[in-house]
């Protein structure tokens, strides 16, 4: 950031937000910003370009604390700093003007602006040590799966193209940082780093709880009645055969074990829950079969216990009576 534009640029204005801002503000502003004006986003749009790289030097003075005050400070007194209005001084817009009518550089023997500066905030850019880069930020999409097992991607940014690394078990919505992807440093000073916003698709098929996969599974009545082997599938490899007992309700839970998220350490598990279903057709025998089941059953009401417990149950016998 050079002298001039401490008091010409008003990043406030660039990222669209109050000189009173907060962090968190600030930082809101920054990341709809950078998601809007992205590259990705817009291929071959200069001017947007432009305006992204605008809002990430705005956002790299701002959000630092140091920067930000040496940056406020020659916003208030422009570019003659504490000594003089740069644009508001005693003898107008034009500059400061002394008793004998000398100029701000006749003031510091002619000196270059961007010195006055260096003294005034600590030495300035001659004496301070190397910075490092600034900190990038961007968004991607990617597959459940990738989420899952990981995977190399290529990210345009600002600075160039890159090849990002996105580790497996990344979750929805989670940011993860890359060190060093970020903006060059000055003078071999260290690069910032690269926060990658992740938003994962959903999976027809699975779902996630932490490092478990989930499935919901059919099961015939039959097979809820009786219990069965039945067999379900896994996000990789061939399908699983689990136990279903006799008597098994819709919602019953199962667990696969170490079917889920791949951990060195750990890998998660595969939750199957069931849902018994009902045909819509059945064929003349399987209704007939039907028919006799539910008159071999009809002292059987599932309902008795519910009825019971809500005071209803003679309601209940009466209605089944009739």
């Amino acid at each position: 950031m050079s002298a001039k534009d401490m008091y010409e640029k008003d990043y406030y204005k660039i990222l669209g937000v109050a000189k009173d801002a907060d962090a968190a503000e600030i930082k809101k502003a920054y990341r709809k910003l950078a998601k809007d004006l992205h590259p990705d986003a817009n291929a071959g749009d200069k001017k947007i370009e432009e305006k992204f790289k605008a809002v990430s030097e705005a956002y790299d003075v701002v959000s630092d604390p140091k920067r930000r005050a040496e940056y406020d400070e020659a916003q208030r007194y422009g570019a003659a700093g504490p000594m003089g209005g740069g644009r508001r001084g005693p003898s107008g817009p034009g500059g400061f003007q002394g008793g004998r009518g000398q100029n701000v550089e006749d003031l510091f023997g002619g000196g270059d602006l961007s010195d006055i500066f260096g003294g005034l905030f600590g030495g300035g850019a001659r004496q301070r040590g190397p910075r490092k880069g600034a900190d990038l930020e961007t968004s991607v999409t990617i597959s459940f799966e990738d989420s899952i097992h990981g995977v190399t991607m290529p990210l345009r940014l600002s600075t160039g193209n890159i090849s990002a690394r996105i580790p497996a078990g990344v979750k929805n919505d989670q940011r993860i940082r890359l060190k060093g992807k970020g903006q060059a440093g000055e003078q071999n000073a260290p690069a910032g780093d690269l926060f990658i916003n992740v938003a994962v698709s959903p999976h027809p098929v699975f779902g996630r709880d932490g490092d478990n996969l989930t499935v919901t599974v059919p099961i015939r009545f039959d097979e809820a009645v009786n219990g069965a082997d039945i067999k379900v599938p896994v996000l990789d490899g061939p399908a699983v055969t689990i136990r279903i007992p006799a008597g098994t309700k819709t919602g019953a839970k199962f667990r696969a074990r170490g079917k889920g998220v791949v951990r060195p350490e750990k890998s998660g598990d595969l939750i199957v829950s069931v849902d018994i279903a009902v045909p819509k057709d059945l064929t003349p025998a399987a209704q007939k079969a039907l028919d006799e089941f539910s008159a071999a059953t009809q002292d059987f009401d599932p309902r008795e216990e519910l009825m019971r417990k809500s005071g209803n149950l003679s309601d209940a016998r009466k209605g089944s009576d009739d």
